[in-house]
């Protein structure tokens, strides 16, 4: 087939285009040539907020049968998309997020109301709210270019799915980790492994909180499907792994790849240091059922949870983040620990 992927050189987007290709497809990749296209895949330079009017007799010219769409921020986006390839596509695959379940505002404190029951399925109850103030969105901004002021994955969504003519498959992802995480997701751990610390500390809410979890190319392995099965047209499909790890368990997984054989220190919240803390309803797990996706398409992982963790240590160790959201105070947290040994002894 001919498939576009727009976004092709980010994040997820390589893995996607270097799958496709080695299916035998014919790939062509939107990007704004800040990274290389993927060795085989054709180029095409521009900004996908160009697709209609500027660039759509360009991206029709190459004929696409589907069109993945990993950057779309919001409705306008996603109006956008459909305005270009309607009549000449026949299907459309987009990238959405967890974030749109109610799941999402309970925990962030956007949406009043009791937790939501989980896991959280494809049928689960949706935001109301917009979930990021602008000020976080301002941040997001800075580490995803593709990210706009009306960021929002809801209305996005709604309009994907509203055309019959050019169905469309949406995949709502979760915390993605893996080789080239502008989040660098386990950074927060491992920088303390690699500095030397012997204890970390994780406050005991968090510690047990669980959010569902995906390796970059696991997450990609399920774009290649959706695009080239013809079942998933018109369907919604949670994407992550089959066991939603707690921060403690997150944290004990990267000790283990990295053989660290320091200690885990939980604390109560009212010990533990504020740049340590999660804001929010750490109550609300962010746990999702991914089991429509491997029903309906076969989808599984790819590459086994060591390997993932193996995979990303090294470029996380490679490529330390030279901006960071996470904060790293270790005169603060060694008196939290010594308060927390020295009650320890006074219990004892």
């Amino acid at each position: 087939m001919h498939i576009l992927v727009i976004g092709g050189s980010g994040f997820i987007g390589p893995f996607v285009v270097r799958r496709l290709l080695a299916l035998g497809h014919e790939v062509a990749v939107l990007h704004r040539g800040h990274a290389a296209t993927p060795a085989g895949a054709t180029a095409i330079l521009g900004d996908r907020r160009e697709l209609m009017p500027a660039r759509a007799a360009e991206l029709r010219q190459f004929g696409a049968e589907v069109v993945i769409d990993l950057i779309i921020s919001s409705a306008a986006d996603a109006a956008n998309l459909l305005a270009t390839f309607l009549g000449s596509a026949r299907r459309t695959v987009v990238a959405s997020s967890m974030d749109v379940y109610r799941a999402a505002g309970i925990l962030h404190g956007t949406e009043p109301g009791k937790l939501q029951p989980l896991p959280l399925t494809e049928d689960s109850e949706l935001r109301i709210r917009p979930l990021y103030a602008p000020e976080r969105l301002k941040i997001m901004q800075s580490l995803f270019a593709w990210v706009d002021e009306q960021y929002d994955k809801v209305p996005a969504e709604k309009i994907i799915m509203s055309e019959p003519e050019l169905p469309g498959t949406v995949l709502r992802l979760p915390a993605v980790y893996g080789p080239g995480d502008p989040l660098h997701r386990l950074w927060p751990v491992l920088k303390r492994i690699d500095d030397g610390r012997r204890a970390i500390i994780l406050p005991a809410d968090l510690a047990a909180w669980r959010w569902s979890r995906g390796y970059v190319e696991n997450i990609a392995e399920a774009f290649v499907l959706a695009a080239t099965n013809e079942a998933a047209a018109g369907r919604i499909y949670n994407v992550c792994e089959p066991h939603a790890c707690s921060s403690l368990e997150w944290a004990q997984q990267i000790a283990a790849a990295t053989g660290w054989q320091g200690e885990i220190v939980c604390l109560p919240p009212e010990r533990t240091p504020a740049h340590l803390k999660l804001a929010g309803n750490t109550a609300q797990d962010w746990v999702a059922s991914s089991q429509r996706i491997r029903r309906e398409l076969g989808y599984r992982e790819t590459v086994a949870l060591d390997e993932a963790m193996r995979r990303t240590v090294a470029w996380e160790r490679a490529n330390p983040p030279t901006m960071s959201i996470f904060m790293f105070d270790y005169e603060i947290e060694d008196k939290a620990l010594r308060e927390a040994h020295g009650s320890s002894k006074a219990a004892n």
